[in-house]
């Protein structure tokens, strides 16, 4: 009896998935149809919609589209499948907690590589977190305020009243001024980032204008043209606001469209980096593999197996004649595996550390 229920479920899943073309396919649709119903649940069926947000409303829809592209497509590739696998199943470690906030909230794991590109990281990173706190509510109908007659505006959520608040309080000033504060966050970062990648030689020769100066500059341009709104709203009387505001929504528009095909795609992203942190401690703790050469526990017996298993699926043999697979050898050993090819000369067999072997960050 258990074996047909099962199979019932999994004819149903089956016809489920032949519904669509491709998963792409299906994650558009099934997210789509989720920001429908709770956007139908937020403006209490549709009765309290901001039409001059409606160009902010296409263009998320489309950075979902490119989003669920890019993330599917990533995902479906061998090294990725595993770490999905394996960190969805390692997600309820006792370390998880501390690890999302190191990486999602404080952004320790930047800290080792200097106090000054933490803070352009924290600046930008939390600027952006709370902009998107404040814009998606809003443009989706999940949250919006009305004004009693008795000066006191109510905060609806989800179609709930959820708190009355004074219009000249501090609770009204935060809420009328979060993307200001945002807005400043990410100017200071992103003016961080550009002096640093303009004054460091290093950070000069690796950098380009597409992937590295755009999505600097496209924040910088949100940044700036919000912050123009409040200006001309509270100091011109609403002189050129008009045009600001278009100018505005063409640059966030603008830049979620690129963001899900661009550097700014790791913003997204960055929750991942849990997964594969909770894999590296979770099979080291297990047992450490040991460099053939050089006799140094550099990585877990675990990945340095699905490290081959990986090269095998894209049938790709790195065994050497010298009795090891090259995924065998700590990377400053594999760098001078490669030099003793070319050379002739065995300098993999040299007992001599790099310079920069245990440099942080």
């Amino acid at each position: 009896m258990q074996q047909v229920i099962e199979e019932n479920k999994t004819k149903k899943l089956g016809s489920f998935e032949r519904a669509f073309a491709s998963k792409f396919a299906k994650s558009m649709f099934l997210s789509l149809f989720g920001l429908f119903i709770l956007s139908l649940i937020g403006t209490r069926m549709f009765t309290h919609i901001d039409l001059n947000l409606y160009g902010y409303m296409v263009g998320t829809l489309v950075f979902l589209g490119g989003f669920f592209y890019r993330f599917i497509s990533w995902g479906e590739r061998p090294p990725t499948k595993i770490i999905l696998k394996k960190g969805i199943k390692l997600l309820f470690r006792k370390s998880t907690p501390k690890t999302s906030v190191e990486h999602l909230g404080t952004y320790r794991f930047i800290w080792n590589r200097g106090f000054y590109r933490w803070a352009q990281h924290m600046f930008i990173g939390w600027g952006c977190i709370l902009a998107i706190l404040v814009t998606f509510p809003l443009v989706f109908g999940w949250m919006y305020f009305t004004m009693d007659e008795n000066g006191m505006y109510t905060v609806v959520a989800m179609g709930m009243d959820l708190i009355q608040i004074k219009a000249d309080g501090i609770i009204a000033w935060f809420s009328y001024n979060a993307l200001n504060i945002s807005a400043v966050m990410v100017i200071t970062g992103v003016c961080m980032a550009l002096y640093r990648r303009l004054k460091n030689m290093q950070a000069r020769a690796e950098q380009t204008f597409i992937y590295d100066f755009l999505p600097l500059y496209l924040l910088l341009l949100v940044s700036i043209t919000g912050l123009l709104l409040t200006v001309q709203n509270v100091f011109l009387h609403g002189f050129g606001q008009p045009t600001m505001s278009l100018i505005h929504q063409f640059s966030v528009i603008v830049t979620l469209i690129y963001l899900p095909f661009g550097k700014l795609a790791h913003i997204p992203f960055r929750p991942m980096s849990v997964f594969a942190k909770n894999y590296r401690e979770h099979y080291g703790e297990q047992g450490m593999k040991e460099c053939k050469v050089c006799g140094t526990h550099f990585v877990s017996i675990e990945q340095s197996d699905d490290v081959r298993d990986v090269l095998g699926q894209n049938a790709m043999n790195f065994d050497m004649n010298d009795g090891f697979n090259l995924a065998e050898l700590c990377l400053p050993c594999r760098r001078k595996y490669r030099i003793s090819r070319f050379s002739g000369v065995p300098t993999h067999e040299f007992k001599v550390k790099e310079a920069n072997q245990n440099a942080k960050g």
